[in-house]
């Protein structure tokens, strides 16, 4: 949660302050990779339950302007992180 940007879709932002802090908590300390959910070693999706909601979150690395993606993620002054967590659809 350091080092770029943390969005919340409107859903999420939505959400009673006690579970949108357990949300945030849950991504902050996610560490559930699998080869399956994780094929490439990035570590920059999860998906969690959390007050019987699903949540999905996602790293997305843009230009340091935030108009493209970045040409060079691992340059950090060419990229800005963007954090976003979102609610999946009710099941």
């Amino acid at each position: 949660m350091t080092g770029g940007r943390v969005m919340l879709t409107a859903g999420v932002d939505a959400l009673p302050s006690d579970v949108k802090a357990l949300v945030i908590r849950r991504v902050a300390t996610f560490s559930e990779f699998t080869p399956e959910n994780d094929p490439h070693g990035e570590h920059d999706f999860g998906s969690f339950t959390v007050a019987a909601r699903k949540f999905f979150w996602k790293i997305d690395a843009h230009d340091a302007d935030m108009r493209y993606g970045s040409e060079d993620p691992a340059d950090p002054p060419k990229s800005t992180r963007v954090l976003t967590i979102m609610l999946a659809e009710k099941y």
